[in-house]
């Protein structure tokens, strides 16, 4: 395909061609590489040198950086490296600050460009993957009207509209959207024929008054700096650049060709500055009646003095300035009154008895300042210090020890380890800890010493004891043995007897070692000797073996049988994104951000499938207005992450405060555009905090198909988002929970006063999932991040419970029954799960309680038990069938 490129190269093709490349974070690591992929492919089919093509290649995300400029490069190889060396930004999606950057500077004949007379075609091509944070279109229409070409490619869930409104027209041929990374180099053909077209302004009459520019395939008129293009888009008229532009005239602007002058009324001159007018000169015009100095100022004059003296109230004679005149000894400030002047001094200090010098107020003395080191005097209070080797404690009064174990004798044998305002000694590895807390004593004495023991070596505490083998005795040395049966006729040696010294030894014959009774023997080969069953190979380990697998396989637990260590490259696995070994199968995942759809192989955005999702915004009047925007702000971003369609995400919203509003429901809208649109126009209501009024609305009426949530049976994932910053007015729990347990997920979300108790309440299992708290707004940003990502996360594996009743099973349905009697001994519950294809869940939950004066035994934490419990048989079981599905 390469080869086929280069045969159609755009020889002597003259371009400046700028690659402008979306580095956000939503582009993935190996989008980013198909990326870099893309552009080396266009490269190939470009004659790059100074006098042909030139290329240049921009990047962004928060900011924009210039990889490399139109003159940098002067050869394809130099702009192939420096392409691969490229990385990625990963942060925020600017693209309108990229293109205007790329107008201003990218296209500049300082870097590169060449000039505009020479007719050569500017081309921008821009690759992105999302919505842009700034306004595009008008600075993509200014790239535009002056001569730029521009590509506009969206890759994904691009908006088509914003593609329109940043690449050229026609739009068929210079705007594409395709639907991931790894289809964008289909679109390299359609560019080689775009680029590689002749330049019609060489070759035809082009009519133009000043400039001809290239485009592939036609060409466009453009005029000078100070010109407009007619309507007949080839000749120019001057421009009113009085009307157009920021001229800074003061009073009157008078257009020239090309350019502008600024005038004067009559009666003033024109400023050196060119702009600003002098008006006339009041001061020789009238009696000013000024003791010393006349001003002119812009419509009058007024009245000042000369240095030493001040004006006085009436603004036109002028009275000696003391402090100016004299030499006042004033340490500080000198203050002037009528007949003479004042020492006074700055703040925090206090004038002394000489009445000029000052001494600074020594706000520790003044105060029982209770610093435990020391006090340190500021500009209006103190603060306390503590000595070198000393921090001071959150009180900001007392002090404790940076390092324990430095500054006191801690006596630990090994290691002292600071531990709060105390220490704690440990021993190296291989010791343990005395009972004293200090020293150390070896865990393995016989080993770490010469113990001399003829036999066996016994640890005790800190010391050790010998022992000897059966039917022998310990000597008085306490180290070597002897044999019982010394004085006895039969030995017992199966194959050879060896006295030795006042006892004997049993021996083996060639080939055979002894065994742990140390009179019969055995093969040594024992893998030869026996039938070991090892399915690869039998390796023989002192009295015993083992077996092992040929490279490439591990054991199996059997310890006999060998399976393939890698599954996932010893088969066609078919897995999308990755493949996970799982003992003797496989099982497929997805990357971050994506879920398993039903063939469990392939991978779909965790947002793109279909979710019922209620906001609960608390709109009382302690959040304010301009809270209640970032709040609002908060919502749109977690609408930027969604599908919005009826049969992906439907959302709708409740504000409270004193009641309930149902700002929109999951029925109302099916476009993400109309949605934001609601949001923004949201109305702050400002008063009480009925949070627990609010959860009983969202699970009577919010959730009910009459509102638009789907019904049960199509197992659609019921969420809501609540939103408090303070202690609610009602009861929160009783609503809470009786939503948790109709199936809806809660995330709570709370901001500054929000209580935690009433957060656990409201939040779903486990808390550390489901519950976000931060004291101010500031943190809402990374508040909304972190709540997408554990949104998505539970959306990857979430079994779905339909009470008092459930979805009727198949005829290919496998049951398992199990049966559990939890904790409390009055409540029995049966439970049973039905599996079809798509794995659908039923559970039916029968209680007989017998008649009992303690009612109050079967507390919820027992319905919760249960719950966990049925949601772990649910994973393994699901696994089990996964693994079966894919094991061939």
């Amino acid at each position: 395909y390469t080869d086929h490129i280069t045969e159609n190269t755009c020889n002597n093709k003259r371009l400046d061609l700028v690659f402008i490349i979306d580095s956000s974070r939503s582009v993935r690591h190996y989008d980013f590489e198909k990326v870099k992929e893309f552009i080396l492919t266009i490269l190939q089919f470009l004659d790059i040198s100074p006098d042909a093509t030139r290329v240049g290649l921009i990047q962004y995300g928060s900011t924009v950086k210039q990889e490399f400029s139109l003159k940098t490069f002067r050869r394809k190889q130099d702009i192939e490296r420096a392409v691969r060396r490229m990385m990625h930004l990963a942060t925020g999606t600017m693209t309108g600050l990229a293109i205007q950057y790329a107008v201003n500077i990218a296209f500049s004949e300082s870097e590169g460009a060449r000039p505009l007379k020479q007719n050569v075609p500017r081309i921008i091509m821009i690759v992105t993957d999302g919505r842009p944070q700034d306004p595009v279109a008008e600075i993509a229409a200014k790239a535009r009207n002056s001569g730029i070409l521009i590509f506009a490619i969206g890759v994904g869930r691009v908006d088509m509209n914003t593609l329109k409104s940043i690449g050229s027209e026609p739009h068929e041929e210079h705007v594409f959207l395709v639907a991931n990374f790894s289809q964008i180099e289909t679109l390299t053909s359609a560019f080689q024929t775009q680029l590689c077209v002749p330049h019609m302004c060489s070759i035809v009459e082009h009519q133009c008054d000043h400039f001809c520019i290239n485009t592939p395939g036609s060409y466009l008129c453009r005029c000078k700096q100070g010109y407009i293009l007619n309507a007949d888009q080839k000749t120019c008229s001057t421009q009113d650049l009085c009307a157009v532009e920021k001229h800074a005239c003061e009073q009157i602007c008078v257009n020239t060709p090309g350019s502008y002058v600024c005038q004067c009324y009559e009666g003033y001159e024109l400023d050196a500055d060119g702009k600003n007018c002098i008006g006339p000169d009041y001061c020789a015009l009238q009696d000013h009646g000024c003791e010393q100095e006349c001003v002119n100022s812009d419509n009058s004059y007024f009245c000042r003095c000369q240095e030493g003296f001040r004006l006085n109230p009436d603004e036109k004679t002028c009275k000696m300035d003391h402090c100016a005149e004299t030499n006042h000894d004033c340490e500080q400030l000198c203050l002037n009154t009528d007949s003479s002047y004042v020492c006074q001094c700055s703040e925090g200090f206090v004038i002394n008895e000489d009445l000029k010098t000052c001494t600074r107020v020594d706000y520790c003395a003044l105060n029982d300042h209770g610093c435990e080191h020391l006090c340190v005097n500021g500009d209006r209070s103190y603060t306390c210090q503590c000595f070198e080797g000393y921090r001071l404690r959150n009180d900001g009064k007392t002090c404790k020890r940076k390092d324990i174990c430095k500054s006191v004798n801690h006596g630990c044998e090994h290691v002292c380890v600071n531990a709060g305002e105390s220490f704690v000694c440990k021993c190296q590895e291989g010791f343990l800890l005395r009972e004293d807390g200090k020293t150390c004593k070896n865990q393995d004495v016989c080993n770490s010493v010469d113990h001399g023991c003829e036999h066996i070596c016994v640890n005790t505490n800190d010391s050790y004891i010998c022992k000897c083998h059966e039917d022998f005795i310990l000597r008085e040395d306490g180290k070597t043995c002897r044999s019982k049966l010394f004085n006895l006729f039969n030995h017992g040696c199966e194959h050879v007897c060896v006295p030795t010294g006042d006892s004997y030894m049993c021996q083996c014959h060639k080939g055979f070692i002894l065994r742990q009774d140390r009179k019969t023997c055995r093969n040594k080969d024992l893998c030869k000797s026996i039938d070991h069953s090892c399915e690869h190979v039998c390796v023989n380990n002192n009295n015993s073996y083992s077996c092992q697998c040929h490279e490439g396989f591990v054991l199996r637990q059997d310890g006999k049988t060998c399976r393939n260590k890698d599954v996932c490259k010893s088969v066609s696995h078919g897995c999308e994104h990755i493949c996970v070994n799982n003992d003797d199968s496989y099982i497929c995942k997805c990357q971050e951000g994506y879920v398993l759809k039903e063939d469990q192989k392939t991978c779909r955005r965790c947002t793109e499938g279909p979710l019922d999702l209620m906001f609960v915004i608390d709109g009382s009047k302690s959040l304010g207005e301009d809270n209640f925007e970032i709040v609002k702000q908060f919502v749109l971003g977690v609408l930027d992450t969604l599908e919005i369609s009826p049969k992906a995400a439907r959302v709708g919203l409740l504000q409270y405060s004193s009641e309930v509003r149902t700002e929109f429901t999951l029925r109302q809208f099916s476009s993400a555009k109309d949605m934001k649109k609601a949001v923004s126009q949201m109305k702050y209501m400002g008063r009480g905090s009925m949070t627990g009024l609010a959860l009983k609305h969202m699970f009577e009426r919010s959730f009910t198909e009459t509102e638009g949530a789907r019904p049960f049976s199509a197992r659609v994932p019921r969420i809501s988002i609540v939103f408090t910053d303070g202690r609610a007015q009602d009861e929160v729990s009783e609503w809470a929970a009786r939503a948790k347990r109709s199936g809806i997920i809660i995330y709570a979300v709370g901001i500054g006063q929000a209580i935690e108790e009433e957060l656990l309440e409201i939040a779903s299992e486990p808390p550390y999932k489901h519950l976000f708290y931060a004291e101010d707004f500031t943190a809402m940003e990374d508040i909304s991040e972190e709540l997408r990502a554990q949104i998505c996360e539970g959306l990857i594996f979430r079994p779905f419970f339909f009470w008092g009743g459930g979805v009727p099973a198949g005829p290919e349905s496998t049951t398992i029954a199990i049966t559990d009697v939890i904790a409390c001994p009055d409540l029995a519950i049966h439970h049973k799960y039905l599996f079809e294809d798509t794995f659908s869940l039923c559970l039916t939950v029968c209680f007989s309680a017998k008649a009992s004066k303690d009612k109050d035994q079967c507390k919820c934490e027992n319905l919760v038990t249960f719950q966990n419990y049925a949601t772990n048989e649910v994973r393994k079981l699901t696994q089990v069938r996964i693994q079966g599905m894919f094991l061939f």
